[in-house]
């Protein structure tokens, strides 16, 4: 005796076919660790150019653990790291806080030290965005809200390839 709510086999094979396929796709696509889009990158003069280049080329793997992605566009003054991005821009304009004459200006904005890199955080609901504080080339760093308690290690992960490639402006 059929039950009435009893569907033909076909008919669930139809369906689910094409959708473990979509599935399938989708998984794939998505392990690839595609391209992360960001904002436009920044448009420096050529002296901060270089040295951002330098910079990216001498950028982690990892960040907060978090492993290294391409970005949307592709540039050599943006980088990113995890499904949630940490994400650098390199060869951003000053912020306001440390820029003379703007209403924001404060000379002793507070900042926070990692390995020799200081930084000028921008705290917002969704994160932290932080601005190298005395260098030739002044280098962004967003870190999302989730990962607070890692704030300092993503910056402690960066500071070496900053060191390195961004000399401390006289």
């Amino acid at each position: 005796m059929r039950h009435r709510n009893h569907r033909p086999r076909f008919r669930t094979w139809f369906w689910s076919a094409p959708l473990c396929a979509a599935g399938l796709l989708l998984s794939l696509t998505g392990c690839s660790g595609g391209a992360v889009d960001t904002e436009p990158p920044p448009s420096p003069d050529g002296a901060t150019a270089r040295l951002c280049k330098a910079l990216h080329r001498a950028l982690p793997d990892k960040v907060n653990g978090l492993e290294r992605r391409g970005t949307d566009p592709d540039s050599d003054l943006t980088a990113a790291w995890g499904g949630k991005p940490v994400v650098l821009r390199c060869g951003v304009p000053l912020p306001s806080e440390l820029t003379p004459g703007t209403e924001d200006y404060n000379p002793s904005a507070p900042s926070v030290g990692a390995n020799g890199v200081y930084w000028l955080p921008r705290k917002s609901r969704e994160g932290v965005r932080f601005v190298t504080v005395e260098r030739e080339a002044n280098v962004e760093v967003w870190v999302p809200r989730d990962y607070a308690p890692g704030y300092p290690d993503a910056l402690l992960d960066l500071a070496d390839a900053v060191k390195k490639t961004v000399p401390e402006r006289l």
